[in-house]
C-alpha cells in the first residue's frame, strides 16, 4: 500500500502553473530525489504533500495515521528555544513535556532544593501517563548521535549546528514519510557522510530535494523531476535523466520548430483577407484560432544562466604567502603553525567541520585578521571579491534590481557595457522579477544574485564560502565550467565532493589540534592520499557503529610519555564506552527515573561527562596516531 498518492492535482500562483494534472505515488522504503530548476515550486510540492498547502484541485490521498517529518530549506529567525527543547518539538503534544523535564533535570543536577524535587516528581508522574519515557530516551539518542550542545540556544549556533539540531527534529518522532529540503546545506562533510549512512537505513518513505550530486547518486532509488508544472518520474540515477532528458528535449525542439513553421505558413494565409474570410474556409480559421492557443499556452524551456566574471589586471605571481600561522579561540588552538604559498592560477579547497576555523583561515590569508603569531604578505595588483556564506549582504527589503544596481542603468564587464536588466537576465532574473524584493526570492535565487553582484566586481582572487547551497543542477554546473575557465586565483570553502572534486587543484584539510594538511587534487585525491584515514564521523549510531581502535605499533616521533598514552588510549576508550553503555541501558528503563532522585542526577551528568570524554579520547587519539602511530 502506498503512503501517499496524486490524482490529477493542480497549483497555481496567480497565471504562473506549478502543478497541471500531477500523478504520483510513494511507497515505503523509497528513496525519491525530486529536482527542478529554481523557482519551478519544488518546495512548495513539499509544503502540499507535508499538509501544509491544499492543492487548487485533483485528490491526495494519505495513508491514514500517516506521521510526516519536514526539514525546511530555510534556517529558522533566531529563537532562545535550546537545541533539547527545538528536537522534542518534533514530537506533537509531548515536545513540550519533554524539554520541561530535561531542563528540570539539568536544575536538579546543580541544585537539590524541595522546589526543585517537588517540580521533577510532578513531571515524573505525567510522562508515565502519558507514555513518555520511550520518547525521552528517544530524543536524548538523536541528540546523543548528532551531538548536539542540548542546553545551548539556538540563536548562539551556527549554520551548520542549526541545521544538525533541525534535522534531530525531523527524525525524532520516526516518521512513516521523511521530506527533506536541501539537507546537506551547512552541514560539513562528516555529518553529510553520517547522513547518508542514516537515510541509507531509514524504512519510511523519503523524497528529498538536492543539489549534492554525491548525495543524489548514493540514495536516490529513482528521480522525481518538476519542469513548467509537469511531474515526470525518472527510473536510474541522475547521470541516465541527464541522457534520456536531453534526447526528449531535442525531440520537443523538432516539434515546436515544425509546429511554428505550419503556424507561419497558416498566419501568411489569414493575410490574404477576403480570401481567407470565404464560408468553405471557416474551419480552416477555426484550425488557426486553435494554433494560436496552442502556442499561446505553450511554456518553453527556461534559458540556461550565462555567468561572465568580471576580470581584473593580471596579479602578481606570488598571491598569498603565510608563515607560521599561529590563532586560538580562547584555549582552543584553531590554525597552529601553518605556512603555504599561494601562485596565480591555484583553485585551492578548503576543508574540514563546521567550527573548525575555514572562514577564519580566509580571513588571515586575506589580512582581515591579524594572526597570534606569524605573518601574512599578499602579492602586487590584488583584485579580492568575497561570496558571502551567510548572505549577511543583502537587505530583505531592496529589490534584485536595487541591490546590484546600486543607482546605475548599465555595468561594464570585460570592457563591454550592459544595461543591469540584460546582465541580471543572464542570472535568471525576468524583467518583472528584478522588480521583486529580496525577502520574496527562494533560497536558489538569492544565491544568484549573490553570484551577479559578485561576478560584476573586478577580480582576479575570488573567495568563494559555500557557493552552491541552494543552486539547482544545471546552474551549478555551469558555475563549475566558469570556474574551471576563470584565470585567476580562486579560494573555495565547500561541503559539496563533487565540486571539490570537479574545481580545485589542491586542499587544505583542517586535521587535529589546528593543524591544516595541503594535499593535491580534489576531495576523493585527498580521501586516497590521507595517510591515516580520519573516522567517518564520531556520532554514534546503531546503523554505524563505531570501530573499536586496533592497538597501534610502536609509534615514531613521539616522546616515551606520549608513546606510553598512545598505547593505552584504547584501553581507555573501551572503557568509556562500555561505562557508557551501562548508563544508557540503565536510563533507557522507565523505573530509573523512580529512584533516588540525588542518585539519577549524578548518572545523568556522568553520561554527559562521558560523551565529551569519549570525544576528547578520540581526538587526542588521532592526533598522536597522525604524528607517529599505526593502525595496526
Amino acid at each position: 500500500m502506498p503512503l501517499l498518492s496524486f490524482d490529477h492535482v493542480s497549483m497555481a500562483f496567480g497565471a504562473e502553473k506549478l502543478l497541471e494534472n500531477a500523478e504520483l505515488k510513494l511507497d515505503p522504503g523509497e528513496r525519491v530525489c525530486l529536482i527542478g530548476r529554481n523557482g519551478t515550486g519544488k518546495t512548495t510540492l513539499l509544503r502540499v504533500l507535508s499538509g501544509e498547502l491544499q492543492a487548487d484541485s485533483g485528490d491526495i490521498w494519505r495513508q491514514p495515521g500517516l506521521r510526516v517529518a519536514t526539514l525546511a530549506q530555510e534556517l529558522p529567525a533566531d529563537t532562545t528555544a535550546t537545541a533539547f527543547e527545538i528536537v522534542a518539538s518534533g514530537l506533537e503534544g509531548l515536545g513540550t513535556l519533554l524539554a520541561e523535564y530535561h531542563e528540570a533535570a539539568v536544575q536538579l543536577s546543580h541544585d537539590h532544593t524541595p522546589e526543585s524535587m517537588q517540580q521533577m516528581e510532578r513531571l515524573q508522574h505525567e510522562l508515565e501517563a502519558r507514555d513518555g519515557w520511550r520518547w525521552q530516551q528517544r530524543v536524548e539518542t538523536i541528540v546523543s548521535r548528532l551531538q548536539l550542545p542540548a542546553d545551548t540556544p539556538l540563536a548562539q549556533l551556527s549554520g551548520g549546528w542549526r541545521r544538525r539540531v533541525l534535522l534531530g527534529r525531523a527524525l525524532v518522532c520516526e516518521p512513516d514519510l521523511l521530506l527533506l529540503d536541501e539537507p546537506t546545506n551547512h552541514l560539513d562533510l562528516e555529518t553529510i557522510q553520517w547522513l547518508e549512512e542514516e537515510l541509507l537505513e531509514f524504512r519510511g518513505g523519503l523524497l528529498f530535494v538536492t543539489h549534492d550530486r554525491a548525495l543524489l547518486q548514493r540514495l536516490a532509488t529513482r528521480l522525481l523531476e518538476l519542469d513548467r508544472g509537469i511531474l515526470s518520474s525518472w527510473p536510474g540515477d541522475y547521470a541516465a535523466f541527464v541522457e534520456k532528458k536531453t534526447a526528449l528535449l531535442e525531440i520537443e525542439d523538432r516539434h515546436n520548430a515544425k509546429f511554428d513553421k505550419n503556424l507561419a505558413q497558416e498566419e501568411a494565409w489569414i493575410r490574404q483577407g477576403v480570401k481567407a474570410r470565404r464560408t468553405r474556409n471557416e474551419g480552416r480559421v477555426r484550425a488557426l484560432l486553435a494554433l494560436r492557443e496552442d502556442r499561446r499556452q505553450r511554456r518553453e524551456v527556461t534559458g540556461k544562466a550565462d555567468f561572465i566574471l568580471e576580470q581584473a589586471e593580471t596579479s602578481g605571481k606570488l598571491v598569498i604567502e603565510a608563515k607560521k600561522l599561529q590563532y586560538a579561540w580562547g584555549d582552543e588552538p584553531l590554525i597552529r603553525d601553518f605556512s603555504t604559498r599561494i601562485f596565480r592560477g591555484d583553485r585551492i579547497g578548503l576543508i574540514g567541520p563546521n567550527g573548525s576555523g575555514k572562514s577564519t583561515l580566509l580571513n588571515l590569508l586575506l589580512g582581515r585578521l591579524t594572526p597570534d603569531a606569524g605573518q601574512v604578505r599578499l602579492g602586487t595588483k590584488l583584485e579580492i571579491a568575497y561570496f558571502d556564506q551567510l548572505r549577511e549582504r543583502l537587505d530583505p527589503e531592496q529589490t534584485v534590481l536595487d541591490s546590484v544596481a546600486e543607482g546605475r542603468e548599465t555595468i561594464e564587464i570585460n570592457g563591454k557595457r550592459r544595461h543591469i536588466i540584460g546582465y541580471l537576465g543572464d542570472f535568471l532574473f525576468t524583467p518583472q522579477r528584478v522588480r521583486s524584493p529580496i525577502k520574496s526570492l527562494s533560497g536558489g535565487e538569492r544565491n544568484r544574485l549573490l553570484l551577479a553582484r559578485l561576478f560584476s566586481q573586478p577580480a582576479n582572487l575570488l573567495v568563494m564560502d559555500e557557493p552552491t547551497n541552494d543552486l539547482d543542477l544545471e546552474t551549478l554546473e555551469l558555475l563549475e565550467e566558469l570556474l574551471l575557465d576563470y584565470a585567476g586565483t580562486l579560494l573555495l570553502v565547500s561541503h559539496d565532493r563533487a565540486f571539490l572534486d570537479n574545481v580545485v587543484t589542491s586542499c587544505l584539510v583542517f586535521e587535529s589540534g589546528g593543524r591544516i594538511q595541503e594535499y593535491v587534487g580534489g576531495y576523493s585525491d585527498w580521501l586516497r592520499q590521507r595517510l591515516t584515514p580520519t573516522p567517518v564521523s564520531t556520532i554514534k549510531s546503531k546503523s554505524t557503529p563505531v570501530q573499536k581502535p586496533l592497538k597501534p605499533t610502536a609509534p615514531t616521533r613521539l616522546g616515551h610519555n606520549e608513546r606510553r598514552e598512545l598505547e593505552q588510549l584504547p584501553v581507555r576508550i573501551e572503557a568509556l564506552e562500555q561505562r557508557q553503555r551501562e548508563l544508557h541501558t540503565l536510563t533507557a528503563d522507565p523505573l530509573f527515573y523512580k529512584r533516588d532522585q540525588a542518585a539519577m542526577a549524578q548518572q545523568m551528568t556522568e553520561l554527559r561527562t562521558l560523551e565529551t570524554d569519549l570525544a576528547a579520547a578520540y581526538q587526542r587519539w588521532e592526533e598522536l596516531e597522525n604524528r607517529g602511530g599505526s593502525s595496526g
